[in-house]
């Protein structure tokens, strides 16, 4: 199994980069993918800039990640209540792309967290129903409040023993979907 763990941050601290690499390194025997945006920074969309320039290879390049994969994990962080910048122009790129949509319908599990205690609940409301109009095959999500309390940075893993046990158990679900698949 191909895993694509996504973080929707160009910060290089980022706590939502730290959180789905921690949840792509529980999937055994898989091949583990954690990609970085920045590699993928565009000109901010205008419908101009299609029209004269098409679609950036940057999009392509991201687009083609997602193709490459059997599983999506992405974690998102909440900006004033929804995506990232830096993730909105790359979504927004990629969904220009001829034929296509963003996320393929490849098996996601849809993450936030936030330092606050509602853990990025207004961005994952906001891609749980803008993301299956583009291809988004979310199987589950998971939200991880107050990120420095619950999240051990020295170890790089959950702290809070009730949301790594819950995370582990909808990874576990999401493995035995993707397991089936396979056969």
């Amino acid at each position: 199994m191909k895993v694509l763990a996504i973080a929707g941050s160009n910060a290089d601290a980022s706590m939502n980069r730290q959180l789905v690499a921690y949840a792509a390194s529980l999937f055994e025997n898989a091949e583990v993918e954690v990609i970085d945006l920045n590699p993928f920074e565009m000109p901010i969309y205008k419908h101009e800039r299609e029209l004269a320039g098409g679609v950036p290879q940057e999009a392509h390049d991201f687009a083609a990640k997602i193709d490459g994969a059997n599983l999506l994990l992405v974690s998102l962080p909440e900006h004033n209540g929804t995506y990232s910048t830096a993730f909105k122009n790359v979504f927004d790129w990629v969904s220009r792309i001829k034929d296509r949509t963003v996320w393929n319908e490849i098996p996601m599990l849809l993450m936030s967290t936030s330092p606050g205690g509602r853990g990025g609940a207004g961005v994952l409301e906001a891609a749980t129903k803008r993301f299956p109009f583009h291809g988004g095959n979310i199987v589950e999500t998971f939200s991880l409040p107050f990120f420095n309390d619950n999240f051990d940075k020295t170890e790089q893993k959950i702290s809070n023993e009730e949301k790594n046990s819950e995370l582990k158990e909808k990874i576990k679900k999401i493995a035995a979907i993707e397991t089936i698949l396979e056969k």
